[in-house]
């Protein structure tokens, strides 16, 4: 399928894709902020409310900047998305989804999880949409991507089952 389009039902699946990538983008780098500042002297500028959401994230977090490296994975995927819509003559939608940081890290996880569950759900959606239209190159895209969000919801759950 080129220029001439997406199918109806591909159009709205391919928007909520962008969207939860955004989302996952923002949700995982503020979260990596986050775990990266648990370690470091608090800033004489920190309100009291800071210092106890920093502090009591210090108990289990991601090793290194796994957590930035899975943000910066998820923006790519909406900028390779939004391009697909583009050349199947849409707009992409320029919000994402509303983040959700937890309060804690394990709450943080489960989040996560649950997002990285969401992904894999839509993008089955999507494949399956994207074949029935015989949409070639939206089902390859979705299967490349499809196998990054399997990775990072176990990843998620590992972590989870650790704590």
């Amino acid at each position: 399928m080129g220029k001439e389009g997406a199918s109806a039902a591909l159009m709205p699946l391919l928007s909520a894709a962008i969207a939860r990538e955004l989302q996952a983008s923002i949700q995982y780098m503020l979260q990596h902020s986050i775990g990266a500042t648990v370690d470091s002297p608090i800033s004489a500028k920190g309100t009291v409310a800071q210092i106890k959401f920093i502090g009591s994230h210090s108990s289990m977090w991601l090793p290194g900047s796994t957590l930035k490296k899975v943000a910066i994975t998820e923006m790519r995927h909406a900028e390779a998305i939004a391009e697909r819509v583009v050349r199947l003559g849409g707009v992409p939608p320029t919000t994402a989804d509303d983040v959700s940081l937890g309060t804690t890290a394990r709450e943080m996880l489960e989040l996560d999880r649950a997002l990285e569950q969401g992904a894999v759900d839509l993008y089955e959606q999507i494949i399956k949409v994207a074949r029935a239209a015989e949409d070639t190159e939206t089902a390859a895209l979705f299967e490349r991507i499809l196998g990054d969000e399997k990775n990072h919801h176990r990843m998620f759950s590992n972590l989870l089952s650790r704590s």
